[in-house]
């Protein structure tokens, strides 16, 4: 048994992306707010089609961006008219200079981050506070993306925010002893079902996979793919610095989603979910039912990190225990290895067997 170890709240992961809204709700000129590694930004859709992402606010004053205009190429301070284009932050104009002026508006920059759509998010790169500007073509790593088998599939997503720092809604997200207490239903599961799990573990590039294993016998879902007659295999994946990857397999069937927890400030953090499959894809009605019962799982979720942050307003102690809190140190130990700049640096020396009861 340890203690919880105590990286700051405000300690993040730099130099990475995240998902800051829906790329759905950015459409024609109209602009969108959000609050990003509690960075306020606003985003939108070039008339290209292209997405950018810039820091809510003009360089001249300060005033919000969001509170200006978008032409479909630039973007107006509703101040004094300073003009920019989005994606890079450029300034392309500033009305009050005269002929007399030397000051080149070319020279001048409002806060730009890389902003890119992939599954239906808009997914912005945050770089190292201070780090300056990133150059065009800068070399980053790949935008994240949900892993498909074919591309005949039906897809959802949900999300809610959280009332938690980053890291109690991650070590929340790869707990895996919680369900049968969080999650008590007739479709899922109940508290009297529990039973013994073992399961392999092995290290994988900045992160750790659950390996291909036959999924819980006492989760009703799982018991549905049984009727395609072949073996059911799933694969999860934890990926610094936010993302669970879930992988079902079923002969030629599929489920795969890509869960991930965003620092929005540094006591909130959203869930975002968004799932791929071609299993059932025939029934119908599949898709407002998988969402009916998606978001009935992701709010019990939600409401058990309301009434924890309810209890951590006293700062109480806190402990991790083995086998069931294991994955919580390591991405303890991993993000620490990160923020040393050890990447390299794993938890991990080889394959793990953990064993706990759920």
């Amino acid at each position: 048994m340890v203690t919880l170890p105590s990286i700051p709240a405000t300690t993040l992961i730099y130099n990475d992306w995240y998902p800051a809204m829906r790329s759905g709700l950015l459409r024609g000129k109209k602009m969108q707010k959000a609050m990003l590694m509690g960075i306020p930004m606003v985003l939108g859709r070039r008339e290209d089609g292209k997405l950018f992402a810039m820091r809510d606010a003009c360089p001249h004053r300060g005033i919000p961006l969001s509170d200006g205009w978008f032409d479909g190429k630039n973007v107006t301070c509703k101040y004094h008219g300073w003009a920019f284009e989005p994606c890079s932050g450029q300034c392309t104009a500033i009305p009050s200079l005269t002929s007399k002026d030397t000051l080149d508006p070319n020279k001048i920059y409002a806060g730009a981050f890389p902003c890119e759509e992939r599954d239906g998010y808009a997914w912005v790169y945050v770089p190292e506070p201070g780090s300056g500007r990133l150059r065009a073509g800068a070399e980053i790593v790949p935008v994240p993306e949900l892993p498909k088998f074919g591309e005949r599939f039906r897809s959802a997503w949900l999300t809610a925010d959280l009332p938690c720092n980053v890291d109690h809604g991650i070590i929340g997200l790869m707990d895996p002893a919680h369900g049968p207490f969080v999650h008590q239903s007739w479709w899922w599961r109940r508290a009297a079902s529990i039973h013994e799990k073992e399961k392999h573990f092995e290290p994988i590039p900045q992160g750790f996979r659950m390996a291909a294993h036959a999924p819980s016998g006492n989760s009703a879902p799982y018991k549905l793919l049984g009727v395609y007659g072949e073996p059911i295999t799933t694969t999860i994946d934890f990926v610094l610095p936010n993302r669970r990857y879930e992988t079902i397999r079923c002969g030629p069937k599929w489920f795969s989603s890509l869960t991930t927890v965003t620092p929005t400030t540094a006591n909130a953090c959203r869930i975002d979910v968004y799932a791929a499959w071609n299993v059932f894809y025939s029934v119908p009605l599949v898709l407002p039912i998988a969402k009916f019962f998606g978001k009935r799982f992701v709010e019990q979720d939600r409401i058990t990190m309301v009434q924890q942050a309810e209890g951590l307003r006293w700062d109480p102690s806190l402990m991790l225990i083995d086998d069931a809190d294991r994955p919580a140190k390591w991405y303890f130990a991993l993000k620490q290895a990160r923020l040393d700049g050890q990447p390299e640096r794993h938890p991990m020396s080889g394959p793990v067997t953990l064993r706990w009861r759920s």
